[in-house]
């Protein structure tokens, strides 16, 4: 009589490998981990279109109040015949020469430029987007010395002074409120918008509009003196003003009660006491030796604005830029949890199903969506306290039930705070973020190593 069991099927013997085996469930767990990278990637997206939704509302307000404001002048303009000799053929093969008269223009920066501007900011909101705008008035004065064009090889004669203007650049007409004029000694010269074929374009900005003045009295121009000028320009923007230094001396000042202001270009304040408690009270100096440009130009006026300087008056919203990194570390927290699970079923024996390692998962995956959507209508410290409180509250009841007592859920509810704090403090770091995250990973491996010692291995 045989006294051996039978032995069992083979569908039987892989069912108990897969429930007793740890290579078995070490495989789940990561092909688990690896299926909640899907939703992770899911909330990434998510979080990048609510960027970009709140970058078009922006925009949008932006473009009906008044974009940023960039000044660039003003500018003597004097044009001057130039002459150029034209080779002609005739039906005879005889070759004839013939001068051709061409109207160019030289432009000159002022002597001095001084410009005082006061900005009022306000905020616009839409919803639950929200910018900043603001309404200034800048007074710009100084002077032109006389124009020297001896060394440019443009006679006396040639040059056409009944015909100089001043032109005056800007980034913004759409929000000028006032009648733009230039006072000049007695006279006052009216400005006009002209349009022009070939728009300086700016590097991610918007196009540079142009201006001219009236014709200026050909007796303004004399050696014996310069031309002061003074004038005022009123206009609504939004996120920025900034000015060229165009003067052989540019002082200015921009004063406002802003209180989240950046200043902005290539120079910038040299007071120190330029931020007060009521905003900001700032003073520049360039000097022509500062720039890397001349006091004039022939026939061709360059783009200069990527010297300008200025004060920027966003308002800082990081939070979808926090969100996104904080789910970086998406697999991170699920990896670490899953792991704690993962030990704590192994030395305690309880089992844990499949299934509830996926509902834990997924209400991980579920604090990065309380998170964006939590911060959209509140700061990100308090979304990311509130995502974190309740995630760790529905894991820890929900491990009560799968690990019947209170011992390892309590134990899981301190170690997910302190992972979720432990994110939190690297999310705010920036030059140290690498330093402090390497040191808490290196931590966390070694209590790993520390706790599996005690696992039998070879229950594979």
């Amino acid at each position: 009589m045989d006294n051996h069991s039978p032995e069992q099927p083979t569908g039987n013997r892989f069912i108990n490998w897969l429930k007793n085996s740890i290579t078995a469930r070490m495989f789940i767990i990561g092909f688990l981990s690896l299926i909640l990278l899907i939703p992770l990637f899911m909330v990434q997206e998510l979080i990048q279109e609510r960027a970009q939704r709140q970058k078009n509302v922006v925009s949008e307000i932006n473009d009906k109040w008044g974009d940023e404001v960039i000044v660039y002048g003003p500018i003597l303009k004097i044009p001057y015949h130039s002459y150029r000799q034209k080779q002609i053929t005739n039906s005879q093969n005889e070759v004839t020469t013939e001068s051709v008269e061409e109207i160019k223009y030289f432009y000159f920066f002022p002597h001095q430029l001084k410009i005082q501007s006061n900005i009022d900011p306000e905020i616009k909101k839409r919803g639950i987007y929200q910018t900043a705008v603001y309404k200034s008035t800048t007074e710009i004065s100084g002077s032109f010395t006389n124009p020297d064009i001896k060394n440019e090889d443009i006679s006396e004669e040639n040059i056409l002074w009944e015909k100089a203007r001043i032109i005056f650049k800007t980034s913004n007409l759409k929000g000028v409120n006032n009648q733009m004029h230039i006072e000049i000694g007695d006279s006052s010269y009216t400005f006009a918008s002209k349009y022009q074929d070939t728009p300086n374009r700016l590097p991610e900005r918007q196009d540079l509009y142009l201006m001219e003045s009236e014709v200026l009295k050909e007796s303004e121009f004399s050696p014996e003196k310069s031309l002061d000028f003074k004038m005022q320009f009123s206009v609504n923007g939004s996120s920025e003003i900034s000015f060229v230094p165009i003067g052989k001396t540019t002082e200015a000042r921009i004063i406002s009660d802003w209180k989240t202001n950046s200043f902005i270009g290539n120079f910038l304040p040299y007071n120190e006491d330029k931020l007060t408690e009521k905003g900001f009270d700032a003073k520049w100096k360039i000097l022509d030796i500062n720039r890397p440009f001349p006091p004039s130009f022939n026939n061709n006026l360059p783009n200069l604005t990527e010297y300008a300087f200025g004060v920027n008056f966003m308002i800082p919203v990081d939070e979808y830029q926090k969100s996104e990194r904080a789910t970086k570390y998406g697999f991170l927290v699920i990896g670490l949890t899953f792991l704690l699970f993962f030990l704590i079923q192994t030395l305690s024996k309880i089992p844990i199903h499949p299934f509830q390692y996926l509902m834990l998962g997924l209400g991980l995956v579920m604090f990065y969506t309380l998170l964006i959507s939590i911060s959209e209508h509140s700061s990100f410290l308090k979304a990311y306290v509130i995502a974190g409180i309740s995630v760790i509250l529905m894991i820890s009841l929900y491990s009560k039930s799968i690990l019947n007592g209170w011992k390892f859920p309590i134990f899981i509810g301190i170690s997910l705070c302190t992972l979720y704090s432990f994110i939190y403090i690297i999310i705010q770091l920036e030059s140290y973020a690498l330093l402090v995250g390497s040191i808490g990973l290196f931590l966390i491996l070694g209590g790993v190593m520390y706790v599996s010692r005690k696992i039998d291995w070879n229950n594979y």
